[in-house]
């Protein structure tokens, strides 16, 4: 064993007990979409006075901390995103009307001089010359007018608010409020000023409006002297409260009055049972994805594949310890991003065992041990290559996703890192030690990697003319982006809630209800316009525009009427404001996906293939696109994490056999580019399937196991691998094969001869590590 070798044991054994450690030590952080709960984003609006700016912003959070904490709720988490943005996440609470009812309230509670009767229209403001005036207009307890002065007093003086019942002055439930000590002397003020005025009157009475909706304007007693006004420690609030309006009232002024009003712009809850089975389904397809990777890898590479199926599993421990350490909050688009990339991982793995077996083919005497290095040292550009492309697809996803989608975006950039930990440091640690052994070297038949496959041998025998005539490629590929293109404009792209506005709300019924009835129970209950279809194992699906949380109640008890016992499995509500910056950061997010891989692309190769592969990224995202519109799936946040992803898969592909081309290119820049082009593709198909068909069995098993929750993301996917692995061949390498004809570029430089490298010398070529240097 080699000290590398030795290196590589070492840090692969200790990587993997930390993990061990970790995985049983350490619960994983889950998202509301697989635990159960309420999500709940604010969007604070500008006031005349004050803008609602990072400052406000949180300000505005920790006042609506004050008041979730005092709501029970176990474990809730506020954080502020971006400048203005609020996210609420209520763990375990399946009915949001209290909550969004006490969180979205302003609770500007002001105290006002009563100045008279109002003239004006209830609930209208007091015409007034000065536009900046706060004067009101507004009815009290009983519904007269009152006009009001500005505001004397704000919620921010008063330091606490309790609500009691009295039952000695037969006020019923009331309020009382404790004022600081600058507020109070304002309260002694201002009751002071009213008591000038005769019993009776309206201006002897102070109004208390909260809201800009008078809660109660009780007169200064008769006892309080003119400007001597009441004691300034304390007051009390009385009105036609029930007990719970008292404790709610006394709620959100002690919570505070937030610094700006807050808007909800989305809202989501998501039953318990439907994240369980989203875990159950995900782990089951996990499993019998990954075993059917290990199977086949096995039987395609024999001893090498059956330790890359060990390093794989290594590979899956790895990154959820990961994930679990970093604190990752695992979502379901995430959970799908760490079962797919379980199918993924084998691509390196691959990429070096048929490097290896080409090295084998061409030097027959050479050791196995040699090979194999050769073939670790030629696969690393495409390895970095492909997977630095995948990275970028999953940065996209994080910084321009939306909700749980990012967390898809961060479990595939571990995935990405993890794998390439297991395939460089854990299989090749495996593979070293297998090779040094003489029984793995003599026995070609056990090794996997002694003998080309049967694949390639049979297309190295056939040796088609694939690009011969290279342009009929391209026009396949083009009727197959009008097909795509006709069945956008026919029938349309389903935009999901997301996308558009609106709420979108999948019940359970303890009695069947087809969907004919359900809609005529809505409609009956006043709800004509919701749109009904069966989601799932005969739950139902209701998607309408505007739907508060007394609507959508309204609405499931209708369908209780008929389907008996009903609960909500999950509820999305999105506001048009909401689904107009959603909808326009997806395509951002497409825009920035096609101009960073162009750049690094264009970088890392020629410009023609840089552009070659994006144009069949291009080709590939229409082709998605257009399948789901022909099939009428839904086009949501979820199907943006697909979309990224074949996108990163696609170039991962081109990557790969370009990366062919210009290592052949450069050692034969006398041999025609169609000919090169050729060679490259038919060696690196082998490559391209098996990697093919790890994410397959991982992505098929999740389409039939993972329910609604995750088919349309495995399907979105299945349909991405497999025009992405036709786009990489058949309209990528044309569509460089036609740029080229018109570029005035020279070939690549030779292997060796780089800018470091002096000219007309080679670098040395590196010795086989058993090979001590002795000659006869």
């Amino acid at each position: 064993m080699t000290r590398a070798t030795a290196v590589r044991a070492v840090l692969a054994v200790a990587v993997l007990l930390a993990s061990v450690f970790i995985t049983l030590t350490m619960s994983p952080r889950l998202g509301l979409d697989l635990q159960g709960g309420t999500r709940i984003v604010l969007q604070a609006r500008d006031t005349a006075t004050v803008e609602a700016d990072r400052e406000t912003t949180d300000r505005t959070l920790e006042v609506l901390r004050q008041r979730i904490d005092s709501l029970g709720v176990s474990e809730p988490t506020l954080t502020r995103s971006g400048e203005d943005r609020i996210i609420v996440e209520l763990p375990d609470v399946q009915d949001p009307r209290q909550a969004a009812e006490v969180i979205g309230r302003t609770a500007q509670l002001t105290f006002h001089a009563v100045e008279g009767p109002g003239t004006d229209q209830p609930e209208e403001k007091t015409p007034d010359t000065d536009p900046d005036s706060d004067r009101l207009t507004l009815p009290d307890e009983q519904g007269r007018s009152l006009a009001l002065g500005e505001p004397r007093l704000s919620g921010a003086g008063v330091e606490d608010a309790t609500a009691a019942f009295d039952s000695q002055g037969g006020a019923g439930w009331t309020v009382s409020l404790e004022f600081r000590k600058g507020a109070g002397q304002d309260w002694k003020k201002l009751t002071g000023e009213a008591a000038c005025h005769p019993a009776g009157d309206d201006r002897r009475r102070v109004a208390i409006v909260l809201d800009e909706k008078v809660i109660s304007s009780p007169q200064v007693d008769p006892s309080v002297g003119c400007r001597v006004g009441l004691p300034s420690g304390a007051t009390q609030i009385t009105g036609s409260f029930s007990a719970d309006e008292a404790r709610d009232l006394a709620l959100l002024i002690k919570g505070g009055a937030l610094p700006v009003p807050v808007e909800i712009v989305e809202q989501r809850t998501v039953g318990p049972t439907l994240g369980a089975a989203a875990i159950d389904a995900s782990a089951q397809a996990a499993l019998i994805g990954a075993a059917a990777t290990a199977l086949f890898i096995t039987v395609v590479y024999r001893l090498f594949g059956a330790l890359a199926a060990v390093a794989l599993g290594a590979y899956g421990v790895i990154s959820y310890a990961a994930l679990v350490a970093l604190g990752v909050t695992l979502t379901l688009p995430g959970l799908a991003g760490f079962v797919l990339a379980i199918g993924m991982a084998v691509d390196a793995n691959v990429l070096v065992f048929e490097r290896a077996r080409e090295e084998c083919a061409d030097r027959p005497t050479r050791s196995l041990r040699a090979a194999l290095t050769t073939g670790f040292q030629k696969a690393w550009s495409a390895v970095a290559d492909s997977n630095a492309t995948t990275l970028i697809a999953a940065g996209l996803l994080f910084f321009l996703g939306s909700g749980p989608v990012k967390g898809f975006g961060v479990t595939l950039a571990i995935g990405v890192v993890a794998s390439m930990f297991s395939a460089l440091v854990i299989a090749r640690a495996f593979t070293e030690i297998a090779a040094n052994s003489r029984f793995v070297s003599d026995y070609r038949g056990v090794n996997g990697i002694a003998r080309p496959g049967a694949v390639r041998t049979w297309l190295v025998r056939k040796d088609p003319k694939l690009f011969r005539r290279s342009a009929r490629w391209l026009v396949v590929s083009a009727a197959l982006v009008v097909v795509a293109v006709a069945g956008i404009v026919v029938r349309g792209v389903d935009l999901g809630v997301e996308f558009t506005g609106g709420r979108l709300v999948e019940y359970s019924t303890s009695r069947p209800v087809d969907v004919e009835t359900a809609r005529d129970s809505i409609a009956a209950a006043g709800f004509g316009d919701a749109e009904v279809t069966t989601a799932g194992d005969g739950d139902l699906s209701v998607r309408t525009g505007k739907l508060d949380n007394d609507g959508e109640h309204a609405l499931r008890a209708a369908l209780a009427e008929e389907g008996g016992e009903t609960t909500k499995v999950r509820d999305e509500l999105i506001g048009p404001s909401l689904g107009d910056e959603l909808r326009r950061n997806a395509l951002i997010a497409l825009g920035v996906a096609v101009a960073v891989q162009l750049a690094y692309l264009a970088v890392r190769f020629r410009w023609t293939f840089a552009v070659a592969s994006v144009v069949a990224m291009v080709h590939d995202v229409i082709l998605v696109v257009g399948a789901f519109a022909w099939l009428g799936r839904p086009v949501d946040g979820i199907f943006l994490a697909a979309l990224l992803t074949v996108i990163g898969y696609s170039v991962n592909d081109s990557v790969v056999v370009f990366d062919r081309v210009r290592e052949l290119w450069g050692a034969n820049r006398r041999t025609p580019l169609d000919t090169i082009a050729r060679r490259a593709v038919l060696q690196t198909v082998p490559r391209t399937v098996n990697t093919g068909m790890g994410a397959l069995f991982i992505l098929a098993a999740l389409a039939v196991l993972g329910g609604d929750s995750l088919a349309d993301f495995a399907l979105a996917l299945l349909i991405g691998i497999v025009v992405g692995t036709w786009s990489s061949v058949f309209t990528a390498v044309p569509g460089a094969l036609a740029l080229e004809r018109s570029a005035k570029a020279p070939p690549p430089p030779v292997p060796g001869k780089g800018k470091g490298a002096p000219r007309g010398k080679t670098r040395a070529a590196r010795r086989d590590p058993l090979d001590n240097g002795a000659r006869v």
